[in-house]
């Protein structure tokens, strides 16, 4: 019996799209491109003042706590799940060290239990999201609250001032001319940098990220990774708190509460920079410079906070909606 072969228009065929070079460049390298762009505009509108060693030192400072608290919001982002309270972690984290330092602690023993509380929010969030099954979004949410609470418990609501000098190095020192809290910023980045890139853990972690299922059929301990990255993104976000509060040489309630936000909207916007749509730590130190360039021109050129705020707000959405439409299309 002879065969009937369809006509053409039944037959679907799926034509791989075509990019020019410099659609490809912009395509993968978009958000590196903006950036450049950034720089690019305001040193051309404040040439003397963005431009100078001096800004440049300052715009790392202040991006400092932020890469580290992106970088804990990093380590859980990559096993498909979200942390909304590094900020909290880290504001509880820097008022608990300061208030055992004002009751006669001695330094190094304060900022490790300040560390401690940092790990033990964070092994809480992994025991509600990982062995209890509760939604990442409404346990670190929960977390995030009552963690908020406990800080003004501990503060007493007001300003924690006075904590020894030995403290202020942390935060304050500048060897070589380099400011300490960069320093600790670009060890915690190189931590995380080598552990999702080359260590068994990583790729674990990227595994639960991908497919959760399939990561659980080839013997991955689904539960118990991603434990581990709450708990060690906690004791992160513990660091960046007690580095904060040193620099600042005080704590208060809500000292680094907003950097969650900003955490967030790094690591969407690194997310764009790879092709799985996954996050990763190179993409999310180009988006911290992103926010930080952002913030610290704006700031020259006079643009007051509130429009700041408007534009985080604008760039989270824009990160998000590109990394979605990445991934569909990779």
């Amino acid at each position: 019996m002879a065969t009937m072969t369809p006509p053409d228009s039944a037959i679907a065929v799926e034509v791989p799209e075509k990019r020019t070079p410099l659609v490809q460049l912009v395509w993968q390298g978009g958000t590196i491109i903006a950036l450049l762009a950034l720089i690019l505009i305001f040193g051309v509108l404040r040439p003397s003042a963005f431009l100078s060693l001096g800004n440049l030192t300052n715009v790392l400072a202040q991006v400092a706590i932020l890469t580290i608290i992106a970088a804990a919001q990093t380590k859980v982002m990559v096993t498909g799940h979200f942390d909304l309270s590094v900020g909290t972690t880290a504001t509880l984290a820097g008022a608990t060290a300061s208030a055992l330092m004002l009751n006669g602690l001695p330094v190094p023993l304060a900022i490790v239990l300040g560390l401690l509380a940092g790990l033990v929010v964070g092994m809480i969030n992994g025991l509600l999201v990982a062995y209890l099954n509760i939604s990442a979004i409404v346990a670190t949410l929960a977390t995030m609250t009552t963690v908020g609470g406990l800080a003004f418990i501990v503060t007493d609501g007001t300003t924690l001032y006075g904590m020894p000098e030995s403290f202020f190095w942390i935060g304050q020192a500048r060897p070589l001319g380099i400011p300490m809290p960069v320093i600790f910023a670009a060890v915690v980045a190189l931590i995380v940098w080598v552990v999702l890139r080359y260590t068994t853990v990583g790729r674990r972690w990227y595994a639960v990220g991908g497919n959760s299922e399939v990561a659980r059929l080839s013997g991955v301990n689904v539960r118990g990774n991603v434990f581990w990255a709450f708990a060690l993104a906690g004791l992160a976000s513990g660091l960046g708190g007690i580095v904060l509060v040193s620099r600042l040489s005080s704590a208060s309630a809500t000292s680094a509460n907003d950097y969650m936000m900003l955490a967030v909207a790094a690591v969407f916007l690194g997310m764009t920079i790879a092709n799985s749509g996954q996050a990763n730590l190179g993409g999310t130190l180009v988006g911290v410079g992103i926010i930080g360039v952002l913030q610290n021109g704006l700031n020259i050129v006079g643009v007051n906070t509130y429009i700041q705020q408007v534009l985080t707000g604008v760039i989270i959405v824009g990160a998000v909606l590109l990394s979605s439409f990445k991934s569909k299309h990779r």
